[in-house]
């Protein structure tokens, strides 16, 4: 079984049209889409927003309906002033730029028990690389800052960028990445850049979301065929 999560509706939408046909359960307060793609078994939902929400899916999906890989796939803001709207990036490892327990002297993103940064699985990125070289399409890697904030402020743009050397900020991945890490799950995380992350970031988020969640979704399709 493959999961394939998503943060919001919108993000699963192309996802769940291109498969076709699925079954739909209902538990925990959400909707499992049950499909087969391509010889493929697939658990599809999107979490709702936020880090508690994805990892509480992504949990689910890897406990309850047995999923032994899981991909993400969804929108995220630049951090890095060469990747621009449209262009996809996953991470090589992922950090929550919000988990502050430096009064204790421990540096940012960090609590005892735990890794800073949380990678990615090689073979799944490699398996991305090799789909986006064969479809001559521009695919970029780097770190991605996880945080339960929509970043629209270019000082916190600039200080999440310097102190994780981050190239992208989002509100769900790197829960999803310790929830996998700590089940034994290989995991790959996908963005499709959505907006700046700076001042104009509202503005942004809603008149690309739907474009850059569906260039993810057929990535993502893509890499299931090949796995």
């Amino acid at each position: 079984m493959i999961a394939i999560l998503g943060a919001m509706q919108e993000e699963i939408t192309p996802i769940l049209e291109m498969v076709g046909e699925y079954k739909t359960v209902q538990y925990a307060n959400n909707k499992f889409y049950l499909a087969n793609y391509k010889g493929k078994e697939l658990v599809i939902a999107y979490s709702k927003i936020g880090k508690v929400n994805a990892a509480i899916t992504a949990t689910l999906m890897v406990e309850k309906f047995k999923a032994s890989k899981l991909l993400f796939t969804g929108v995220a803001g630049s951090l890095d002033e060469s990747l621009k709207i449209g262009d996809m990036l996953y991470a090589t490892s992922l950090v929550q730029h919000d988990l502050d327990i430096t009064a204790f002297g421990h540096p940012y993103g960090y609590v005892p028990g735990t890794s800073i940064f949380v990678k990615s699985d090689v073979g799944l990125n490699e398996l991305a690389k090799k789909i986006a070289d064969k479809k001559d399409m521009g695919l970029s890697a780097g770190v991605i800052a996880t945080g339960d904030q929509f970043i629209c402020d270019n000082e916190k743009k600039a200080w999440i960028k310097k102190i994780f050397n981050a190239s992208a900020t989002e509100m769900e991945g790197a829960s999803v990445a310790l929830v996998c890490e700590t089940l034994g799950v290989p995991f790959f995380i996908l963005r499709a850049i959505s907006d700046g992350a700076g001042d104009a970031a509202e503005f942004d988020f809603d008149k690309f979301l739907q474009d850059s969640a569906s260039v993810s979704a057929k990535f993502i399709l893509e890499m299931v065929e090949n796995l």
